[in-house]
């Protein structure tokens, strides 16, 4: 075993994987790859020759081919099935309960890396790394592990890995968290990874390649198009004033494919599962200032007795707003931004930062709950 370590990669296939791979080798850790396959389309619907990004068979063969390359081993593992459990049916679930879910950040939570630490254990590997721009490190006075942002920030994504435990990064490597995406690019050419070197990255959600979340519920859900149709779309007043496909079909913030003639545009406000409406208004009805948050999970902290002043971040790419944020109980927090933000949304993520440095983070529960003084005073702290 090399004097830095055995670690266990997660290789997609993709150009930060196969680099983050081929970095730790040239490092001096001795490398064990691994390529995870978490669904088909024989569990989630769509078309079979649609067949693209890291569970394809193109990106388990690129990812194998620069191991054999670089002379580490290799191997793939069939995670289907925790990962359908888990992933596929919250996410199901979560739409249907009329919230929006993230899946990337339920997958990295509950399913790879509890599944990459299990391998890491059966292969003897001291640690797991993956391809995220982000930084993990221990801080001794503290003496906890802190996740901070990537020093890219147009590629972080610390924000997807709040949910990672003290024990979780106590054992995981982010080779990446301190170059950048062009810096990568140009490793990987620099590595001889031409099958990878200018591949395009992937934001649609790994299992839903067609970004069609409405066709992958109805071919999930049997009956559910039957089911929903015909609910109301109603104004913050209760009038009623058009018909809509049924409300597993769309987003809080969701303003294209309402074809309503209001004179003004409109969006969706807020989202009713048991009566199946769906409230519309203008872009100021979107505007929210309070959240609570739960099953949360906090990383610099152990808890948080006391009002914090933080950055808060409610979705991917967001850049955040100040905020004040305590917490309620145990797997509770509520979050007052010195400012309202748009489209707070239940089912995603809030994640709350000091300067560069995760503080935790939840799932939006519910928003826009009383809590007037402590808005006041968010706002006077980021004054």
């Amino acid at each position: 075993m090399s004097k830095k370590g055995r670690v266990l990669v997660a290789m997609s296939g993709g150009v930060d994987s196969s680099v983050t791979a081929v970095l730790l080798a040239e490092q001096g850790y001795d490398v064990v790859g691994i390529t995870m396959k978490t669904w088909d389309y024989s569990t989630s619907g769509g078309r079979s020759d649609k067949e693209v990004g890291c569970c394809s068979l193109e990106s388990m063969n690129d990812a194998r081919a620069i191991a054999l390359k670089h002379d580490f081993t290799h191997f793939i593992v069939d995670i289907r099935e925790e990962f359908g459990d888990w992933v596929i049916e919250r996410f199901t679930n979560e739409y249907l309960a009329g919230r929006t879910p993230n899946p990337c950040v339920l997958c990295n939570t509950h399913i790879k890396w509890a599944a990459l630490l299990r391998r890491a254990d059966d292969l003897d590997c001291e640690y797991i790394a993956t391809g995220h721009y982000a930084q993990v490190e221990h801080d001794d006075a503290l003496d906890r592990y802190v996740l901070r942002r990537g020093l890219d920030r147009n590629k972080d994504q610390s924000y997807a890995l709040w949910g990672l435990p003290q024990e979780h990064l106590a054992r995981s490597i982010f080779p990446l968290g301190t170059y950048t995406k062009p810096e990568i690019r140009q490793m990987a050419s620099d590595f001889g990874l031409d099958r990878v070197a200018d591949k395009p990255d992937s934001y649609e959600i790994c299992f839903i390649p067609d970004n069609d979340y409405g066709r992958f519920l109805k071919d999930r859900v049997d009956g559910l198009e039957e089911e929903v149709s015909g609910g109301k779309f109603v104004l913050k007043d209760g009038t009623v004033v058009g018909e809509h496909d049924g409300y597993p079909f769309y987003t809080v913030g969701q303003r294209r494919g309402l074809d309503l003639a209001l004179g003004e545009r409109v969006y969706v406000t807020h989202i009713d599962p048991e009566t199946n409406t769906i409230t519309v208004g203008p872009k100021e009805e979107l505007m929210q200032q309070t959240l609570t948050a739960r099953e949360i999970n906090l990383i610099k902290y152990p808890e948080l007795e006391e009002e914090r002043p933080a950055v808060g971040t409610i979705r991917y790419n967001d850049p955040g707003a100040g905020c004040l944020v305590w917490q309620t109980g145990e797997n509770e927090l509520k979050v007052a931004f010195a400012e309202p933000r748009r489209a707070i949304t239940a089912g995603q993520s809030v994640v709350l930062y000091e300067d560069d440095t995760v503080l935790g983070g939840g799932w939006i529960h519910e928003v826009g709950t009383p809590m007037d003084a402590q808005a006041e005073a968010a706002a006077a702290v980021h004054e």
